[in-house]
């Protein structure tokens, strides 16, 4: 342990009971003396350990001096998180971190029941965990008194922005007292969080905790390039050669979660699903099922998986590419923490090589380039688990060794080693066999700012193909009434209780706004918004048939017939016994029936016969009849 004399000693103990023998990097970083009491805006990487540094950071401020806390009354600490599964897995750290402190820690999530958050907080707690939507539900109502409160951390503040929470947050930092400590840790550092900390905090000190480097070195990235068509059996091949005591695989949509699940039950992997869609108990039976070993493998999509602490995740597979680098590092830092080491697979089909490189090389990661484990490898790397197996080097017991002789006796060694080879290999799924994609070799060429340019828009492009099945949605506004994504996706997400991932392309038009909802979420948008079919009281939704068609205009319906023009009599074309002349609005029973046929004028409407032997103008001799 390093001596660091701002340690609490209280959480001094509790760190050399945990095991800890060093400090990471944003850990010493926020007891840094220059700190002290101030703000503070912290950047570090997930894995880093910033449960434990912002519950060292605020501990010298809620104990004020003491060595224990006194009677819990109203809340000292509050900490904000993003997802119900990050908030209980922040409260699980701080509850064995303050544990010799004496602290009352209670959590406040979506999909909990509110009368039992209500009791805890009235019995008295001294630290408040919870998601941003449920803490301004309690301050409202007034269960969670914010009047004592000396710090708040908001963790995870650039994922809390980008799923809508900004009104959130906004709410509960205004309901603080103004003398507070507030402490942000996020990834990264947009203009949207420096804004929030410009307005919240007071003179915070910057924070950039180093250590990436070495969460990088701890896990082994891999870009395996598969044929598309092989891109679920690559995954297959690869959960299978690792074997790993926990895996994760990331889609972009619940739809695709829901089809991996699906297919990998189907071939005896013992797998468990982790979207928004679930229920909390549901996610929390899956993650206990990760805990406890009886499942294996967990498909997630980002959202639901973010922050979540698996202690024996060795394995990370990208099914569907991240969308950006933060996602990237976010996802593989699931696996390499506490010094295990861990493997980032990013499943890559051939039309995406280029996208994954920037994506690599924006995200300052060096990849190894192969292609995926092919049958015939993982059945050797069964074989040298089987030789491998700690059984062997048993010594037989006695009442063993009379049924093994007599197996021996009876089969002959040959056959029985053949039978515990079946035996083994028969409880794994078969690899598949894949079709030869030569590895890509990264390239070298150096990227111009126009090229980046172009890069992000295809990247962009490639999502919005690989968004899946969608349905559109016109909304009643749009440029001409300053409407902007940045607002419409927390007004969608907050209205439907989705989040980003499942609204794809968003198409602004002059008065018109399109709005792309992954399929298995339409009809829960559409019960979502109501009858009356409206979000926030004057924006009109309807739901359209097929991909909206844009020009200049915007969206064009099917046009109705055309009207006659402006003057003229409509065409009667139900009315029996009349027929209409489109070359003049008459009808032919006012025309003389030996004129029947004949040419008219388009001018005069007069019959060409009664000007007849007449003097002729050169006029009319060149107007057409």
């Amino acid at each position: 342990m390093s001596s660091i004399e701002t340690i609490v000693p209280a959480l001094a103990q509790a760190l050399e009971k945990r095991g800890y023998s060093a400090l990471t990097p944003v850990q010493k970083a926020v007891l840094e003396p220059e700190l002290g009491e101030a703000d503070a805006l912290v950047s570090a990487q997930t894995g880093s350990g910033k449960t434990v540094a912002f519950g060292l950071a605020v501990a010298p401020t809620l104990l004020g001096g003491a060595a224990q806390f006194g009677d819990a009354r109203a809340p000292l600490g509050l900490v904000v998180a993003p997802t119900r599964e990050l908030a209980l897995q922040v409260r699980r750290e701080l509850e064995w971190l303050y544990e010799l402190t004496g602290a009352h820690i209670a959590s406040c999530v979506g999909g909990m029941d509110m009368r039992t958050e209500r009791r805890a907080l009235e019995r008295g707690a001294h630290i408040v965990v919870g998601t941003p939507g449920r803490l301004r539900d309690h301050i409202t109502r007034g269960a969670l008194d914010m009047s004592a409160l000396k710090a708040v951390v908001l963790d995870e503040a650039d994922e809390m922005f980008d799923l809508g929470f900004r009104e959130d947050l906004e709410f509960i930092l205004d309901a603080a007292p103004a003398g507070r400590r507030t402490l942000m840790f996020s990834a990264t550092v947009p203009r949207s969080i420096a804004t929030l900390a410009k307005s919240y905090q007071r003179d915070a000190v910057r924070i950039t905790a180093g250590g990436e480097e070495k969460q990088h070195l701890d896990i082994e990235y891999r870009a395996l390039s598969v044929a598309p068509a092989d891109r679920e059996n690559a995954i297959i091949n690869v959960l299978r050669y690792y074997e790993a005591a926990n895996a994760m695989v990331f889609c972009n949509t619940r739809a695709a979660v829901n089809h991996l699940t699906a297919r990998f039950n189907n071939r005896n992997f013992s797998v468990v699903a982790l979207s928004g869609e679930l229920s909390q108990n549901e996610r929390s039976h899956a993650l206990q099922a990760m805990r406890d070993g009886r499942a294996k493998v967990c498909i997630a999509t980002d959202v639901a998986a973010r922050g979540i602490d698996l202690p024996n995740l060795d394995l990370v597979i990208h099914a569907d590419l991240p969308s950006n680098p933060e996602t990237l590092l976010h996802r593989s830092g699931r696996t390499g923490r506490a010094g295990r080491k861990g493997v980032s697979a990013l499943i890559v089909p051939g039309n995406a090589r280029r996208r994954t490189e920037r994506l690599l090389a924006n995200a300052g990661l060096t990849a190894t380039w192969a292609s995926p484990p092919s049958a015939d490898e993982v059945l050797r790397r069964d074989n040298e688990r089987i030789l491998a197996d700690p059984s062997f080097g048993e010594p037989v017991k006695d009442e063993e060794r009379d049924f093994a002789a007599a197996l021996l006796e009876r089969h002959g060694a040959e056959l029985v080693a053949a039978a515990f080879v079946r035996l083994c290999r028969g409880s794994r799924s078969a690899p598949e066999d894949l079709i030869d994609v030569a590895p890509f070799a990264p390239s070298k060429e150096k990227f111009t700012r126009r090229e980046e340019a172009l890069g992000r828009k295809e990247e962009t492009l490639a999502r919005r193909d690989d968004f899946g099945d969608s349905v559109w949605f016109s909304l009643s506004v749009g440029r001409r009434q300053n409407a902007e994504p940045r607002w419409l996706i927390p007004m969608l997400c907050r209205t439907a209780g989705m989040s980003k991932r499942e609204i794809g392309a968003i198409k602004m038009q002059p008065e018109e706004t399109f709005v792309q909802i992954a399929a298995d979420w339409a009809d829960r948008f559409v019960a979502a918004i109501g009858p009356d079919r409206k979000l926030q009281g004057n924006i009109a939704v309807r739901r359209i048939d097929g991909t909206p068609g844009l020009s200049r205009a915007g969206y064009q319906p099917p046009k109705p017939e055309k009207k006659p023009h402006r003057g003229k009599r409509a065409f009667d074309h139900g009315a029996p016994g009349r027929k209409f002349d489109k070359r003049a609005d008459i009808s032919t029973e006012q025309r003389p029936a030996a004129l029947e046929g004949k040419p008219w004028r388009k001018k005069s409407g007069k019959p060409k016969h009664e000007n007849a032997g007449g003097p002729k103008s050169k006029k009319a001799k060149k107007r057409p009849v």
